[in-house]
């Protein structure tokens, strides 16, 4: 049995220390249970989380955008006086993004290599990159299609801009409640 020599002594029992040594491996101070919480992946939805965070919110300000700029030069050919006071649903979307921005700045301060950052700190971050993220989507969907249809209408009825204003608050309610999910499961202490 010389292939196996390093690791059995000559009474036949099993060196541990040779088998160690013979396989270039050292040691490992954790302990099974630790592994089991922090496997090396677990950052992996951790960054998940802040790449939800970010790249939804701002495919939702982007749609957002880009819908409601039509409408924006849809009104300037008919009244180009309005095409100032238009602008509220493209800024309301890009505040969307910051919303993305704000938790993704928070979730990447958090991150670690994989024995300090357990698997269910992980699990919370990607929850609150999703909840931010897909909040923020749906708003920049509201924000777009309300802010198309509002600015196109109020060059036709100034009177309806008030009202247009009233639902994008509404629709942009929706990333801010997101931004609260997201911040709330960040705090949360789960180690």
């Amino acid at each position: 049995m010389d292939y196996i020599s390093p690791a059995w002594n000559g009474s036949r029992s099993l060196d541990v220390q040779g088998l160690i040594e013979s396989l270039n491996l050292k040691e490992s101070s954790a302990s099974p249970q630790a592994l089991d919480r922090s496997p090396p992946y677990s950052p992996f939805y951790g960054v998940m989380g802040v790449v939800f965070s970010s790249v939804l919110t701002s495919a939702g300000a982007a749609y957002g955008t880009a819908v409601s700029g039509t409408g924006i030069a849809a009104t300037a050919v008919m009244r180009p006086e309005l095409v100032m006071k238009s602008i509220i649903p493209v800024v309301m979307a890009g505040i969307i993004a910051i919303y993305g921005l704000v938790v993704s700045v928070l979730l990447s301060g958090e991150l670690g290599p994989a024995p300090d950052y357990s698997l269910p700190t992980g699990y919370v971050h990607l929850a609150a990159g999703l909840s931010v993220g897909f909040a923020g989507l749906a708003a920049g969907y509201a924000v777009g299609e309300v802010g198309e249809v509002g600015v196109r209408h109020i060059a036709l009825q100034p009177r309806l801009f008030i009202g247009m204003i009233l639902i994008l608050i509404f629709a942009e309610v929706l990333g801010l409640y997101g931004l609260i999910i997201g911040i709330y499961l960040y705090t949360v202490n789960i180690k």
